[in-house]
């Protein structure tokens, strides 16, 4: 089953990590994605750049705009997704517990069964 694996945090605070703690974060985020790469669990990985650089589409019921910035304000901000082919929701929040524990402070991780409604066709 297809999970994706939704992750939260303070945008300021992983956006301004020194290099060496942004090396830190993503050596300890790569030893748990390898494995998962290695058995064919692991689809496609994103950070999103900060919500500065959002643009967001508005619908009032009979019009639509486009405004800049997120959609709302917010203490944690969505910065990015993990997709993960595993058997059961058990194993999804294992994988988000090892990243959790690879990913230094607070935030969290939103666990959400996935369909695919268009499956890529040469994607990328």
């Amino acid at each position: 089953m297809l999970y994706a694996i939704l992750c939260y945090n303070d945008e300021d605070l992983v956006w301004n990590w020194s290099k060496e703690e942004e090396d830190t974060a993503m050596a300890g985020l790569a030893a748990v994605q390898a494995p998962l790469a290695d058995k064919g669990k692991l689809g496609p990985v994103a950070r999103l750049m900060p919500t500065s650089a959002a643009t967001t589409l508005r619908k009032n019921g009979k019009e639509s705009f486009v405004v800049d910035g997120p959609f709302a304000e917010t203490k944690e901000q969505f910065l990015g997704f993990y997709v993960v082919d595993v058997e059961n929701l058990d194993e999804a929040i294992t994988i988000s517990k090892d990243l959790a524990a690879a990913n230094p402070g607070t935030g969290s991780y939103e666990i959400r069964p996935l369909a695919l409604y268009n499956p890529p066709r040469n994607f990328g």
